[in-house]
Order: C-alpha cells, then structure tokens, then sequence
C-alpha cells in the first residue's frame, strides 16, 4: 500500500490545506491486555520491539539492519547457516531480505510464511512520540509498523523459532520470507525472489497479511477475514502541456485548469459495482452479522449487483464501499515553472484499485470519456493482468482456519476477502504461488491507522494472533493434536 503525497499546485488549495489543525488522536482503552506473559509471549515482544525499532522505510532507512538481526536469532537457534539466507540486489545492499527454511521430515510442497519488514515513512514531527520506539498505552502498542506488518513478521518469526525451540517437526518444510519494499521503492523483495532466486520460496502456497478479524462495536469479534483475492494497484498520470507565456496575459488553455477540472469530474465518477467470487460471498455471510439495514442491503446486492439503491447504501460505509467496485483517486499533483508564468505542463496521479474482474486499459479508456479532454493525455505502465483474481482457498487451511476461530474466537465465521489494498500476494499468484491473507489478529474498523499517524494494534490483538498462527501452522503441516 503505496499512498504518497506531494504539494499541491494552486494556491488556493495550498490555502485550504493551511487552515486544518492536525488533531492529536484520542485513545480509547482497549481491553483484554496481558497483566504478565508467558515465555512464548515475551520472547515474541522482544523480536516486535527489535523490528519496529529498526528503521525499515524506503530511502531513509534500512531492512537489510532487520533482518541481519533476525538472522542472527535464528542462527543462535541453532538453524544451519545453509538455511538461512540473506538475499537481494548486489546493488541495493539496504535492501536484502531474509529467507529461513525450517526442514520438515515428508515430502509435501512447503507452506511459505510472508511478511514484509519495510514500512512507510514516518516523520517525526508529525508523531506524537517517536514513530521508531514502540509503546504501550491504554491497551495499545503504537509505533511505525506495529500494525502494517511488523505484528505479522514478528508472529511469524517467534513462532518458527518456537517450533525450533520445542524440537517439534512438521511433515513438510516451512519456509519464513521477510521482505523489502512492499509499501514502495525500486527494489520490491517478492518480485526479486521470484526473478532470481524462486528456489528459496517456491511453495505449495503461502499465508500472507490482508485478512483478520473484525470487531464489533461491543469489542466483541465479529467476523474473521481470509484475503483470497485483492484489487489490482495502478497509477495513471494525467499530464496537461502547452506553450505557457506570461503571466499577465492569462489564456483559457492554462494547463493547471485543464488538470483541476479533469481531476474534478474523476472524484465525481463512481465506477459500476463488480462483484466476484469472492466479494459476493463475502456479502452473502457478512450480512448474517451486520446491523439490518446494511444486512438487507448486502443481500439485495448480492442477488443482484444492478441494484443501485443497494449499492449506494453499502457505499455509505467505508469498510465495504471500496470492495463494491474499481476506485481512483488523486495522489499526487505537480505543475508549473515559475510564479509569473503561465504553466507550461501540469501533471497529476491517480491511484486506481481496480476490481480484479477488470483492466488497466478498461480503467485508462473510462478515465478518458469521463474526463473529455484530449488536452488531458492519461498514461501508465500498468499492464492487464489478473494476477488479483480471487484463488479457491486451499480446503486444508479454510479447514484449519475455521476450527481454531471456533475455539479462539467463539465460534465467528470465518468469510474470504478481498483486500482493497495491495498486497505482495498478488506477485506470488501471478507466480503460480496461492496466497492467503490469514492472521487471527482482531481490530475494531479503522482502528489500526496503518500508514497514518500514531499507527496502534491492541495488545490483546498481537497476542491471540502469535497464538492463533502458532497453531495454524501446525495444523495445516501437521500432525497436531487439538487444542484443549
């Protein structure tokens, strides 16, 4: 998930921009924290500390620091040098990442274990503390990452470390990825694996971020995700050029307006309902749990996806809005020369999530009749690929999945999703990898602020999560005796 934002290229929104305060988040308790931890739970917090605290954001920081530190522990954990590996472009030496191989004793395909150790960037002045010092407070851990992913790496680390450590070996080979450059930047870990190294994490398939567990208003967990689909990130530029000239003598063809007013009937576009095999199902059992008025909405667009007065309902909620169809949105803005020019060249992008039943080039021809102006020239290197298709969750895991949410998390259903964002898993599917956003890790909606400030993840949450993965994985490479 790449949202980057640079000034704007007017004035008058510079002045509309100047006039909001940034308001300080309010913290509301979270309940259930530990009042102690177990050995397991310590050992799993002092590795989140150790990666939040390193800094891992493109540019400015270093996830070749993370992982040597991680590859440290499991070395001191006894794993073979030979299985652990620190890979990635010889000329992006901050960028390596970490690939650790647990042998199992059968002859299965392996489970890849995914996260990802990059973060988005974080400035300091725009925290309340520090973003690289993980807290605690009012039931919450806060810091860059804690959130987006660094509670999934660290989970799935301790837990790999943990089987080593109880000598338990599973049936087939696990194989732990920690990844650069998911969230942005020129050397994406994933996409180099699988160029240069597809040994190392080639697997049967793998568990990634992009599901979870959703809680209610009661704090009660309501429905528990697996990610089995994710829309399809693209950018487009927009870009206005002509002569300029000077600045006292205007022209109508001024390039900023052109752009302003493309960029006006694109927020005004609301791109048709899609749904897929994924989504409508979705809907279908998401409504057995939602308030009535959502509930009978979810079901009326299910049964048929034309309805518009139920679309529009759903829509009123930003949880489910984005999952009804392909969005853009403006991120970015750049024009002009000179205070007393006319602008030469005014360029904008536009950040689409499209539904994985469409394209690139379906998304670029609607972005032109919508916007109605050969002035406005729309580009992008996107090419049509499905590689965000929904993918037929593996039986053993939805298995798996459903039986430890019965007993963890009193017996909530557990519903494929498709993540709205992006995610590396559609790099591994396009690379005949399945992947699966599965987590056991609950948070109320919204509540995580990932990529925002004074990012926060319940403590509850990271706990149940180390626990619900420990046991997943066990399950699903078994053999494992239930759980008490």
């Amino acid at each position: 998930m790449r949202p980057v934002i640079r000034p704007a290229i007017t004035a008058a929104l510079l002045a509309t921009c100047a006039g909001v305060a940034a308001a300080q988040p309010i913290l509301r308790p979270a309940p259930g924290a530990p009042t102690s931890l177990t050995p397991q739970q310590a050992a799993a917090r002092a590795i989140y500390k150790e990666m939040v605290e390193i800094n891992t954001a493109d540019s400015v920081g270093s996830v070749t620091k993370s992982a040597q530190a991680l590859a440290a522990r499991f070395k001191a954990a006894g794993f073979p040098a030979a299985d652990i590996h620190l890979v990635g472009p010889a000329d992006k030496p901050e960028k390596q990442n970490l690939v650790v191989r647990y042998r199992g004793k059968g002859s299965g395909k392996p489970i890849l274990l995914l996260a990802h150790l990059d973060v988005v960037q974080a400035k300091r002045s725009d925290w309340a503390n520090d973003p690289f010092v993980m807290r605690e407070e009012s039931g919450y851990f806060l810091g860059r990452g804690v959130a987006d992913d660094k509670s999934m790496a660290a989970i799935l680390a301790a837990n790999v470390l943990r089987y080593k450590q109880e000598n338990w070996i599973p049936e087939r080979d696990l194989i732990l990825a920690l990844t650069a450059d998911e969230e942005g930047g020129g050397a994406n870990g994933v996409s180099w694996l699988i160029a240069n190294r597809k040994e190392l994490i080639d697997a049967e398939y793998a568990i990634n971020e992009g599901g979870g567990g959703t809680l209610g208003p009661d704090d009660k967990p309501l429905f528990h995700s697996v990610q089995a689909a994710e829309k399809v990130y693209a950018d487009f530029t927009l870009t206005v050029r002509n002569t300029g000239g000077h600045s006292s003598v205007p022209r109508k063809d001024n390039a900023i307006y052109s752009l302003a007013a493309a960029l006006l009937k694109v927020q005004q576009y609301t791109f048709p309902v899609e749904l897929n095999d994924v989504t409508r199902p979705f809907f279908e059992q998401t409504a057995k749990v939602e308030m009535p008025s959502l509930a009978a909405a979810m079901r009326a667009l299910s049964a048929n996806p034309a309805d518009t007065a139920a679309a529009r309902i759903i829509s009123t909620d930003p949880r489910y809005a984005s999952m009804l169809r392909t969005t853009c949105v403006a991120t970015m803005l750049d024009g002009g020369h000179a205070a007393n020019a006319l602008p030469q060249t005014a360029t904008a992008n536009v950040n689409c999530r499209i539904a994985p039943t469409s394209k690139a080039s379906t998304v670029k021809a609607a972005l032109q009749r919508i916007i109605g102006d050969t002035a406005v020239a729309i580009t992008t290197d996107r090419p049509d690929r499905s590689d965000g298709a929904p993918t037929p969750i593996n039986a053993t895991l939805l298995q798996a999945t459903t039986s430890l949410t019965k007993q963890m998390f009193n017996g909530v259903p557990v519903i494929p999703t498709m993540s709205t964002g992006a995610t590396d898993g559609y790099r591994l599917r396009a690379a005949g990898i399945p992947t699966y956003g599965v987590s056991g890790i609950f948070s109320s909606p919204g509540e995580t602020n990932a990529h925002g400030r004074d990012e926060k993840l319940r403590i509850k949450s990271f706990y149940d999560g180390l626990d619900f993965l420990y046991q997943l994985v066990k399950q699903v490479s078994g053999p494992l005796k239930p759980m008490s």
